[in-house]
């Protein structure tokens, strides 16, 4: 009988979350548990370091470059790749996306984009899905999930915090206004039961799809926690989990905000130039927002949030992971647990995302428990893989070829693989600057190209060794001792990378 797929995302999740990959704060029994009893990838890379372009990543199993979303904003074409479909079409396969999807732009008041439609016309089919039930960051906007907030519990939809807002000139930005006990950006003290919160229903969405399919489906469920993404306003009744004025500061903190910017100079100019307020150079980070300003307290208690969210996000598949083993499924199941990109929270004084290849932000948790009938042993694998792996891998578990269109290959399971490198990419369209970012890690060696836009002429970039500076403090680019290691890693690059598709889809939305 074919294996069961369960493929559980989060968002703008660090490696570091999990205690299985080095976790000291956030309690992750679970995930944890799945990595000890299947394989953990180490250097598991996303191919784009922001949600659309991620996400279309994973299901169609292309490079941002091929399927076209290379930023936020750029909707994924409605005849791309779909992974789902393959598995419904060719493997028979009930098929259902209960969470966050974002494979069309979010900010769609006029709902132009079928996502926007799906809460209102329905439960799909929508690429591939037969199911979808759709959530994002809080209560407003569109989704299924709003929707019913908004009609079973109308009185607690003021109590997320609004993400997007109007500037003066009536354009919209992200919000950058700050609360809690520290006045954080995008922290807000939010009264909603924690039953009502997107984290428990996406696992009670996920719950009741499951229980609606007869014992003998064979089923792919791809449950997508919008969590622990910001804005950072998990349910108060639980933020006595984690006391944030007890937290260390991230090792990846310079240590004041006059170290950060003395650290940040070796780097290409934005970096500074978004720290100290200077400029902004996308979406994703609130244009009010100047990271000088972060105090270590709001560093600590934004952090302290992101923990809660994500033993949140642990126990709510605790939840659905025991509903699996009550309904006989366990042994033939796979678990697949990764999350879109990373996130910053704190590391070189900064917050959120954007076009900086760092660790913080490409470095995910990949988590593969196999189905106990195939017989895979546990393993660590230190080999790089990204995202471009999961659908293969998802076909090699359902026993179908891999579509000739899909660019990754399957996860390996065992030590020992003779992969070498991963791909990582950014490009940016933001109030007419425009940034591309293309790196390759092999070896322990990061190098970064920035290609030729409008803040850099494309002979900047970054080289790090990471076995001796595993937080990217000394960029060793412009250092002539290593110009030849440079040169060689740019090379390997070029000739890694697929070619762009022409003609390039352009945004039609900020995000």
């Amino acid at each position: 009988m074919p294996r069961n797929l369960l493929f559980v995302t989060t968002d703008q999740q660090r490696y570091d979350a999990l205690g299985c990959n080095g976790g000291r704060i956030a309690r992750t029994p679970v995930a944890d548990g799945l990595a000890a009893s299947g394989i953990r990838y180490t250097r598991a890379h996303c191919q784009n370091v922001v949600c659309m372009p991620s996400r279309s990543t994973m299901l169609t199993g292309q490079h941002a470059r091929s399927h076209g979303v290379v930023m936020n904003g750029i909707p994924l074409p409605a005849d791309a790749p779909s992974i789902a479909s393959w598995l419904r079409e060719r493997g028979g396969y009930r098929t259902a996306l209960l969470g966050k999807a974002h494979f069309e732009p979010a900010f769609d008041p006029e709902r132009r984009f079928a996502e926007s439609r799906l809460a209102e016309t329905g439960y799909g089919p929508y690429r591939g899905f037969d199911s979808v039930e759709l959530a994002m960051h809080g209560a407003l906007g569109l989704g299924h999930y709003p929707r019913w907030l908004r009609e079973r519990h109308p009185g607690e939809v003021a109590g997320f915090y609004p993400v997007l807002t109007r500037a003066d000139d009536g354009s919209v930005v992200v919000n950058h206004a700050g609360g809690g006990d520290t006045g954080a950006p995008q922290v807000h003290w939010n009264p909603v039961p924690r039953g009502h919160y997107h984290t428990d229903w996406v696992a009670d969405r996920t719950l009741a799809y499951l229980d609606s399919l007869p014992p003998d489906a064979h089923w792919f469920v791809w449950m997508s926690f919008p969590d622990p993404h910001h804005p950072w306003d998990p349910p108060a009744s639980e933020l006595g989990r984690i006391a944030w004025r007890d937290l260390p500061l991230p090792e990846g903190y310079p240590g004041s905000p006059e170290a950060c910017a003395r650290l940040l100079e070796s780097k290409p100019h934005h970096w500074l130039d978004w720290f100290l307020g200077r400029s902004n150079t996308n979406f994703e980070a609130p244009p009010g927002f100047v990271p000088a300003r972060l105090t270590p307290d709001q560093i600590r208690e934004v952090n302290a949030r992101v923990h809660v969210k994500n033993e949140l996000i642990d126990e709510a598949l605790g939840r659905v992971l025991a509903r699996i083993g009550e309904r006989g499924w366990e042994a033939r199941t796979d678990v697949l647990f990764t999350t879109d990109h990373g996130e910053l929270q704190g590391d070189f004084g900064l917050l959120f995302k954007g076009p900086y290849h760092v660790d913080a932000l490409m470095r995910v948790p990949l988590i593969w428990r196999p189905a106990p009938c195939a017989g895979i042993a546990p393993a660590v694998i230190d080999e790089p893989v990204g995202h471009l792996d999961l659908a293969p891998t998802f076909c090699a578990i359902a026993g179908l070829p891999t579509p000739n269109d899909v660019e990754g290959a399957p996860l390996p399971t065992a030590p020992g693989s003779p992969r070498e490198h991963v791909l990582t990419e950014w490009d940016g369209l933001y109030r007419g600057v425009r940034t591309g970012l293309r790196s390759l890690w092999r070896e322990g060696w990061l190098c970064t190209v920035y290609e030729p836009g409008t803040l850099y002429d494309g002979t900047e970039g970054e080289l790090y060794d990471l076995r001796n500076d595993p937080r990217q403090w000394r960029n060793l680019w412009d250092e002539p001792a290593r110009r030849r290691q440079r040169e060689e890693l740019i090379a390997e690059l070029r000739r890694r990378l697929p070619p762009p598709r022409s003609p390039a889809l352009a945004p039609q939305a900020p995000v």
